[in-house]
């Protein structure tokens, strides 16, 4: 077996076998294959795809290429994946909620790159808050108080890193078997028992229409189910920022706002909507309307609150930035953006919003980018609401002026308007099991 012969099988458009794929995927993981190699058998995978039986090879295969997390003395672990998206606050509210449920909340979280944020920065905004923990204490964590999350410190599917990086220069990131297989292989190899995946759809997210979205949520789901691993897919709109918040800090401030009781209904009907199927996973309730009224009780009781708070506690991080919101510091510059047409909104380019975010620092363009915790944007308007001239669309907030001062005439170019009235958009889109 060479690699020259897989390279051609798949360019004629033929089936890799499971011994190929593995060849493939262990010979590339230690160097043996090389780059070029590699992008040759990327892109004719890209043109020809793969069939269910091949992604799900090519996903084993690369959970397999590293460490695998062996979650199993914690209990019946569900993990939560989302696709991201802006603003997307999603796992620092929920997370808590389903921990304080008596759920085992053990979640390796990614940074952000590109448009999208990551969890894993949001929470280090938190002073103190210690994402780069041990396993062990990963583990011990969740077994002291039910919660726990981290970086993605350990070696968890090499193979994926080397072809993720490898997609990104040769242009071949957007195919479904490829995307299937990165996020698969990535929850097989971290340990859970069972997988609820938030697949985004519009203009912020990566799948920008329902019909692509639907093909990656069931190829993923035919993954899970030959590895073993339970899925379920729910599409939850991208075309406008989730909640009112972009930006490292700025998220924190609105998750412990939500978890307080004040929440953006957009996050609350994800929230309810993922939580719900997390619970049904976990075997403690089939109901999915009761399920969701359990999340609503936990969090007027207080407990889904003082579950994050233990849970930046146990992390190092300092809780008086929970008490308080008002000790999180503050850009130098909050600049008001004006609309300049009136009208209802009739659309966001939500995904130019993500690049707003990241000029002013709050993202990376690049992985050796800094992030700065302090900067992002309030948004004030969205899809459906009326808007006059003068009226607010948000704030950006800036450590440098000129540069708010371009992210603001920028916010305003991501509107578009509609005489008519226009309906607020429809937060869940489907689910599929």
């Amino acid at each position: 077996m060479n690699i020259l012969e897989i390279i051609a099988k798949k360019r004629d458009n033929a089936k890799l076998s499971k011994e190929e794929i593995d060849y493939f995927i262990e010979n590339y993981t230690k160097g043996e294959i090389t780059d070029y190699q590699a992008a040759a058998l990327v892109m004719a995978i890209y043109i020809n795809g793969m069939d269910y039986e091949e992604t799900t090879n090519f996903t084993l295969a690369m959970a397999k290429s590293g460490e695998i997390l062996d979650l199993s003395d914690l209990g019946f672990v569900v993990d939560k994946h989302s696709t991201g998206g802006i603003g997307d606050k999603i796992t620092m509210v929920l997370m808590p909620i389903v921990a304080a449920l008596g759920i085992p909340a053990a979640k390796m979280s990614g940074r952000g790159l590109g448009f999208t944020g990551g969890t894993i920065d949001k929470l280090e905004s938190i002073p103190g808050y210690n994402t780069s923990i041990s396993v062990e204490k990963f583990k011990n964590n969740v077994k002291n108080i039910g919660i726990s999350i981290m970086g993605q410190t350990l070696n968890l599917a090499p193979a994926d890193k080397k072809l993720y990086a490898l997609r990104d220069t040769i242009s071949c990131v957007g195919s479904i078997p490829l995307i299937a297989s990165s996020i698969m292989s990535k929850k097989i190899a971290a340990g859970a028992d069972k997988i609820v995946l938030e697949v985004t759809v519009g203009s912020g997210a990566f799948m920008k229409n329902l019909d692509e979205a639907k093909e990656l949520s069931e190829t993923m789901i035919n993954i899970g189910k030959q590895a073993g691993k339970q899925s379920i897919c729910v599409l939850t709109n991208m075309n406008e920022p989730m909640g009112y918040s972009v930006g490292n800090s700025l998220e924190v401030i609105e998750t412990i706002e939500a978890l307080s009781g004040k929440m953006e209904e957009d996050i609350k009907k994800v929230v309810l909507e993922l939580g719900s199927y997390m619970i049904k996973l976990a075997g403690k309730g089939d109901d999915i309307e009761a399920n969701k009224k359990m999340i609503l009780e936990i969090i007027e009781s207080g407990e889904a609150l003082n579950k994050f708070r233990q849970l930046v506690e146990n992390q190092g991080g300092d809780v008086s930035y929970i008490d308080d919101v008002s000790k999180f510091e503050s850009a130098k510059y909050i600049i008001p953006v004006l609309a300049d047409k009136a009208g209802y909104v009739a659309s966001m380019d939500n995904e130019k919003i993500g690049y707003i975010s990241c000029s002013l620092g709050a993202g990376r363009i690049r992985k050796e980018d800094e992030i700065n915790n302090r900067v992002g944007l309030i948004i004030k308007k969205k899809i459906g609401d009326k808007v006059d001239v003068g009226d607010v669309l948000g704030y950006i907030h800036a450590d440098d002026e000129e540069v708010g001062s371009r992210a603001a005439k920028s916010l305003v170019e991501c509107y578009n308007y509609s005489e008519e009235f226009v309906e607020k958009q429809k937060q869940i889109l489907g689910v599929l099991e």
